[in-house]
């Protein structure tokens, strides 16, 4: 493994691993990095042999001792610096993701801030760490609790959010006093460097952070291998499943976020206007790639779908796609020609199952250069419909009629997953009976991405979460950590005590 530069057969830049404080690249095989917004493949990225795996958690394994030992004031102003780095580099970050992603710029800035808010949160290391201390629980006896690092933890994250999901999980485990792995998606990779580097920057120790980028085979060895503690993964189901399955049975402590089918209940007297505006951006916001957006809008009576649908349809054709770059564009492209494909397929799978497609972006695909498909609208879609099962996680959205708010959270509550969900209502009375019953773990209520601010903390319920701990927030503390209660007693000079065979008590 070196630091220098190897050079590749098609010219692109060549993107390795970030180990013990330097870039690093080794003999493994490059993939393709593509602009989706042309089509062409702009870099390569190598992944990991297992040998590069191996050093990376050694180098975490060998940081950890000397980390967990920093007070966590000293850990909190790393983290003050690394925001700071962040915000003065935000358009070079932004710039690569759009470019690697195909998101819009304001998408990126957005994904990018949503990201610093947990940097915000993770600095007050000092307050979040705190235990707690009673005094005299028994005579002369104190007792009290601290929160202990784990050691080496490890995040895989996803290609949607490059910027936000990694942040989401290693500010706070660095809090924490762990160490930390990253395996970002290998089909973004450069703004996950880019950022993960200004650690450095930041005056965080060598080995503390490192990133690996691999495929299959380097998650195996991070889910086997016993020097690892805790692994975090935002994913689609199937391989959350896996991944906890996985980590679980090699003892370690593991939370898993999956696939989301997020439904949006559009009551009579919602204010039709803007639940329109909210459901465009909800359901077509970067190309509907991410785990929150609204894939299903849930009519409680005919005439409102009937609107909902004639107001979808017109304004769907007013938008814009393009290069994300272009400030004019409302949609970038899909992040693969492979993605655009699958998601195409379940548009026709969708016409074959006999939903009516009111808009069909099949049409743009012949228009652009780049891995783009328009977005597309569906009217009359049946619960026993794949389209409505299962995630596309396209520019796709599906209208389901049901004829009262009752069967409307019953449609919710049947599905398999129980990500997000949100409602559009003036009536306080229906919107607490919504929030009360409705089986999902995050519920907007005239909010139609109801993603937790960073002082709470992120997940689904059902098969949207394997594990029993939310992301980010309150929560992730107490994943990175683990409690120790200390009874102390300094018994009294000279005093010979009798032995005491009963079961200590608190008298």
């Amino acid at each position: 493994m070196s630091s220098v530069s190897r050079k590749n057969s098609g010219e692109q830049p060549l993107i390795g691993h970030f180990i013990n404080g330097q870039r690093v690249l080794d003999s493994g095989n490059p993939l393709p990095v593509y602009n989706p917004a042309t089509g062409q493949i702009i870099r390569q990225v190598v992944l990991a042999e297992p040998s590069t795996v191996e050093d990376a958690i050694t180098a975490a394994e060998k940081a950890f001792p000397e980390w967990r030992n920093t007070t966590p004031l000293s850990r909190a102003r790393v983290m003050f610096r690394f925001k700071e780095l962040i915000e003065k580099n935000a358009e070079t970050i932004v710039s690569l993701i759009t470019e690697e992603h195909g998101k819009v710029l304001d998408d990126a800035r957005g994904e990018l801030q949503r990201g610093i808010e947990n940097i915000e949160y993770a600095c007050g290391a000092p307050e979040l760490l705190k235990g707690e201390h009673s005094r005299n629980v028994g005579r002369g006896i104190d007792s009290w609790s601290e929160n202990q690092p784990l050691g080496v933890v490890v995040g895989i994250t996803p290609s949607n959010f490059p910027a936000m999901v990694p942040l989401w999980m290693y500010p706070l485990a660095l809090i924490c006093g762990n160490t930390f792995i990253l395996k970002p998606s290998e089909r973004d990779p450069s703004a996950t460097l880019f950022i993960g580097e200004l650690l450095k920057e930041a005056g965080l120790p060598d080995g503390v952070f490192n990133l690996i980028n691999g495929d299959k085979q380097a998650v195996d060895i991070l889910l086997t291998d016993e020097r690892v503690q805790a692994v975090s993964f935002v994913g689609s189901s199937a391989v959350a499943e896996s991944v906890y399955r996985k980590g679980t049975e090699n003892g370690k402590r593991v939370q898993a976020l999956g696939s989301a089918k997020n439904h949006a209940v559009i009551m009579p007297d919602a204010d039709l206007d803007n639940a329109v505006s909210a459901l465009l951006g909800a359901a077509y916001g970067s190309c509907g790639e991410r785990c929150m957006a609204i894939s299903v809008a849930v009519t409680v009576d005919d005439q409102t779908a009937d609107s909902l649908v004639s107001s979808l349809a017109e304004r769907l054709e007013t938008l814009t796609l393009g290069d994300g770059k272009d400030s004019s564009s409302q949609l970038g492209p899909l992040i693969t020609g492979e993605h655009r494909d699958r998601v195409k397929s379940y548009v026709d799978l969708g016409v074959e199952e006999g939903a009516k497609l009111i808009v069909d972006g099949r049409s743009k695909l012949s228009e652009e250069t780049g891995f783009f498909l328009g977005p597309c609208l569906f009217d009359d879609v049946r619960q026993n419909m794949r389209i409505y099962q299962e995630e596309i996680f396209g520019p796709v959205l599906c209208v389901v009629r049901a004829n009262s708010l009752e069967e409307a959270v019953e449609l919710i509550d049947e599905h398999d997953y129980g990500n997000g969900t949100c409602i559009f209502t003036r009536d306080g009375e229906a919107a607490r009976y919504f929030s009360d019953y409705i089986q999902v773990g995050m519920v907007g209520v005239n909010v139609p991405l109801p993603v937790p601010v960073a002082y709470f903390s992120f997940g689904g319920w059902k098969r949207s979460l394997f594990g029993d701990m939310h992301i980010y927030g309150p929560e992730a503390v107490r994943f990175y950590t683990r409690s120790k209660v200390i009874t102390q007693r300094w018994p009294s000079g000279g005093v010979r005590e009798k032995v005491k065979f009963s079961f200590p008590g608190s008298d």
